[in-house]
């Protein structure tokens, strides 16, 4: 069965003696439709816009540094020296692990700064969803992410075009788009979090939900997907979303509170002298 979706990927766009990749322009217009939504929520709460662009900065190398590693790591047998695993321009990057370094390099921004961290991860939520929406696109424009042979009438119909990952199905037959699944999921995601944040929540709240939903959603999604599973029956990017999806939903459910988050302001008095703490704001501690 023919699948519906039958396009040409277009893998490089040439400019003059420069080629430019559909994926990384996807990947930076989406870095950057992610910050601009950002920037007005942290302004409103008193962090100056150049400490925002030292945070995103830094979360875009630690998102490449991490993006990197976590590929390598799962796919060690690609790579047979040093420069190689450098080639960054090549392909071959981690989403999953993007956002962990990420996080983790904007971190040091936010210990220097004294930022409060979970009501910060909060305004990074739909921000980090709008990113893989638009990326996602740049994903489908190259072919990337093919996944396993399917019949369902909205498959990828394999021409036998070069695409940025190989059709495993055989000329004429169809195939998975994760990519696609992943788009659709994450867009509801999008919506979901810009609905929520019209209210106030305790810290933490909205990247848990983000967490939950994209965590869950991956683990799905990456059964239609093509990957090394090292023997276990679950790809690496699958162990991870698993245990990232059930100790949020844990949080959200159950605890209700993030780990080293300000208690919620309660109805009781303050001892005498003493301030009440709050999450209202973002302002330096």
């Amino acid at each position: 069965m023919l699948g519906l979706i039958s396009i040409d990927p277009i893998v490089w766009i040439h400019l003059g003696p420069l080629r430019v990749t559909p994926h990384g322009i996807g990947t930076a217009v989406g870095f950057l439709a992610g910050t601009q939504l950002m920037l007005p929520k942290a302004r409103a709460r008193g962090i100056p816009d150049d400490v925002m662009h030292q945070l995103t900065v830094r979360a875009l190398v630690g998102a490449i540094v991490g993006a990197r590693l976590a590929y390598v790591v799962n796919h060690p047998g690609d790579y047979d020296s040093v420069l190689e695993v450098l080639r960054v321009w090549e392909g071959g990057l981690s989403l999953l692990g993007g956002i962990t370094g990420g996080v983790l390099a904007g971190y040091t921004v936010v210990r220097r700064e004294r930022l409060p961290f979970w009501p910060l991860m909060d305004l990074a939520a739909p921000a980090l969803a709008l990113g893989i929406l638009i990326g996602r696109v740049g994903d489908l424009v190259v072919g990337d992410h093919l996944g396993k042979p399917t019949s369902v009438p909205w498959a990828f119909e394999c021409t036998g075009a070069d695409s940025a990952s190989p059709c495993v199905a055989p000329i004429g037959h169809g195939v998975h788009l994760p990519a696609l699944y992943d788009m659709i999921s994450v867009a509801g995601l999008l919506s979901l979090l810009l609905v929520l944040r019209r209210r106030h929540h305790w810290d933490g709240f909205l990247i848990l939900v983000f967490a939950a939903w994209y965590g869950t959603g991956r683990f799905i999604e990456d059964f239609f997907r093509v990957d090394v599973t090292h023997g276990t029956g679950l790809s690496m990017s699958q162990w991870t979303s698993l245990v990232v999806a059930l100790a949020s939903l844990y949080v959200l459910l159950i605890r209700r509170r993030a780990p080293g988050a300000v208690p919620p302001v309660t109805d009781a008095e303050p001892d005498p002298g003493e301030t009440a703490p709050t999450s209202e704001g973002l302002q330096r501690q």
